[in-house]
């Protein structure tokens, strides 16, 4: 078994945030659609600052499309998107709403780190390599202060000794674990993981759910995870989002919802859920 070691200061150069009235994250009547398929439906929804949310829900009800949407990977149709109380596709201009420029979208976006169902691993570079790059690349981070950080963050998700190993030298667990330390050495406010686990081998889904795990009760991170694993996310939610064509049809805390659920639709979701388990 792998032993994590990680690191309880906080993974930004800042102090711990309080929770604000203010959400760190905020949907408002946002609608996607892809020709008459209508993903995200009038879609309200807040998320406060270091706040847990599992997404959960049946293919194709918007769960997906909701965290792209977040890293501005899919356009909206309408609606406001905000993130740390500034807009993300939008911007004021005397007093106005425009279209964001590329400039206010990537300062914006830049609070954001997004971890993938596939690793999307740059092949040719190291695990150092692939966690320098970003750093140096987008932030401008000197390289020795990048390799520093990037040597942290290895070692917190229990990668110390796979420094210079390439993605093909490594599990499909341990390739994960990179992807989420190169996610954070973006030093992000808000972390999204997109079924992280789909990929795996139920085995290897452990050791990435202890680094998720370990994140969110060590860490000051806003945390959006897309997921199956019913399970981890009774236990390690602050709030359980279902999703249904492309709105929330329930939520509440892991208790309420996984527990007590109100609707016919998410009882039968959670009923095929547990009988494929």
């Amino acid at each position: 078994m792998t032993v994590l070691s990680m690191t309880t200061r906080p993974l930004a150069d800042e102090a711990p945030r309080a929770q604000t009235a203010q959400p760190m994250v905020r949907f408002r009547d946002v609608c996607k659609s892809y020709g008459s398929f209508t993903v995200l439906n009038h879609l309200d929804l807040e998320v406060g600052a270091n706040e847990k949310v599992a997404i959960i829900g049946p293919s194709g009800s918007g769960k997906s499309t909701l965290l792209r949407a977040l890293m501005t990977l899919e356009s909206i149709d309408s609606g406001v998107i905000e993130v740390d109380g500034d807009p993300l596709t939008h911007q004021l201009r005397n007093g106005e709403p425009v279209r964001a420029s590329e400039a206010h979208v990537r300062r914006v976006r830049g609070k954001i780190g997004m971890v993938f169902q596939s690793f999307n691993l740059f092949p040719h570079m190291s695990a150092l390599k692939n966690v320098m790059e970003a750093p140096v690349q987008v932030l401008g981070m000197r390289r020795d202060e990048a390799r520093e950080r990037a040597v942290e963050l290895l070692e917190m998700v229990g990668l110390g000794n796979k420094l210079e190993h390439y993605p093909s030298q490594l599990s499909g667990g341990q390739q994960q674990r990179v992807a989420i330390a190169r996610a954070l050495a973006m030093r992000p406010k808000v972390m999204l993981f997109d079924e992280v686990t789909s990929a795996l081998d139920p085995e290897l889904c452990g050791e990435v759910l202890n680094v998720v795990r370990r994140l969110g009760t060590e860490h000051n991170l806003t945390m959006l995870m897309v997921t199956h694993q019913m399970g981890f996310a009774r236990e390690f939610a602050d709030r359980v989002c279902f999703f249904h064509q492309g709105n929330i049809l329930e939520q509440g805390t892991p208790e309420q919802l996984f527990g007590h659920p109100q609707h016919e639709r998410t009882r039968c979701f959670l009923s095929a859920v547990n009988e494929a388990s």
